[in-house]
C-alpha cells in the first residue's frame, strides 16, 4: 500500500530530474536540449497526476512535491531560456564551458544586461503562481491563469522554431527586441491573471461533456502536423481564446 502511494511521487521526481538537466543545458546555451528535457519533464508532470488519480494516491505531500518540481521544470528553466534569447538580442549569452567553473570565466562570460535579466521575471511569476495555486480552492478541476507547463511550452517553442524552422520572417519576429520583452511581460501577466481556463482532465470519456476538450486536442494535433513547432504558440493562444469564448473554465472567480 505504501509503495503504491509513492508511485506518483516517483514520477514527480522524474519531472524534477528532467527540469534540473534542462537548467544545466539552458545555462550552457544548448536551448534545443533544454527544451527537450523540459518537454519530457512536462510529460512526467501530466502522468504523475494521472497515476495519482488511477491509484487513488493523492496526498498533500504529492501536491507540494509537484509544485516544487514544476518550479524547476516550468519556472527556472523557461526563465533561463528567455534570458538566453534576450541575450542573443541585447548582448552576448552567458556560456560556461561544461566541466569548468572557473570564477574568472564565469564573471567574464556573464552578460549583466538588465534587459536580458528581464527573462528571469518568468521564474518569479511562475513561483508566485505555483504558491497561489496550492492555497487556491477554486482551482480543483480547472485553472485560473495560464498553468506553468503551458506557459513553459510557449517559451521553449521559440528556440525550437529558430532551430528547425528558421524562415527569415519568423526569425525576425522572434529575435525582435520588443517582441521578446512584451512576450516576457505578457507571460508573467497570464500566469497570474484572473482568467478561468479549462483543464485537460477527463472526469468521464463521453464526447458530449468533453466536446470542447476533444475538439481542442484534435485541432492541436492538426496544427502540429501542419505547422510543427510554430503551432505551439498558436495552440496556447487557442487554449486561452477557447476558454474565454466558451467559458469552459469551471473555476469561480469571486
Amino acid at each position: 500500500m505504501w509503495l503504491k502511494k509513492q508511485i506518483p511521487n516517483f514520477i514527480t521526481l522524474l519531472n524534477l530530474l528532467c527540469g534540473c538537466i534542462a537548467v544545466i543545458f539552458a545555462v550552457q546555451g544548448n536551448l534545443k536540449l533544454a527544451a527537450l528535457f523540459v518537454m519530457i519533464g512536462i510529460g512526467f508532470d501530466f502522468f504523475d497526476g494521472l497515476a495519482a488519480r488511477v491509484l487513488n494516491a493523492q496526498s498533500d505531500l504529492g501536491l507540494q512535491l509537484d509544485s516544487l518540481a514544476d518550479m524547476v521544470t516550468s519556472g527556472v528553466a523557461p526563465g533561463i531560456v528567455m534570458y538566453q534569447l534576450l541575450s542573443q538580442v541585447f548582448g552576448k549569452p552567458f556560456y560556461v564551458t561544461p566541466g569548468s567553473w572557473d570564477m574568472n570565466q564565469i564573471i567574464a562570460s556573464f552578460d549583466w544586461s538588465y534587459i536580458s535579466l528581464l527573462g528571469l521575471l518568468i521564474t518569479l511569476a511562475s513561483a508566485y503562481r505555483l504558491a497561489k495555486f496550492n492555497i487556491d480552492t477554486r482551482q480543483t478541476s480547472s485553472f485560473i491563469g495560464l498553468p506553468t507547463p503551458a506557459n513553459t511550452l510557449l517559451i521553449i517553442s521559440l528556440p525550437l522554431i529558430l532551430q528547425f524552422q528558421p524562415e527569415s520572417w519568423v526569425t525576425e519576429i522572434i529575435l525582435g527586441k520588443w517582441f521578446l520583452i512584451l512576450l516576457t511581460l505578457l507571460s508573467c501577466y497570464l500566469l497570474n491573471a484572473e482568467i478561468p481556463l479549462f483543464a485537460l482532465k477527463f472526469k468521464t470519456w463521453g464526447f458530449k461533456e468533453n466536446k470542447v476538450r476533444y475538439l481542442f486536442l484534435l485541432f492541436s494535433v492538426v496544427l502540429i502536423a501542419v505547422l510543427k513547432f510554430i503551432a505551439i504558440p498558436l495552440i496556447i493562444l487557442l487554449y486561452i481564446l477557447v476558454s474565454m469564448i466558451f467559458k469552459t473554465g469551471e473555476a469561480k472567480i469571486n
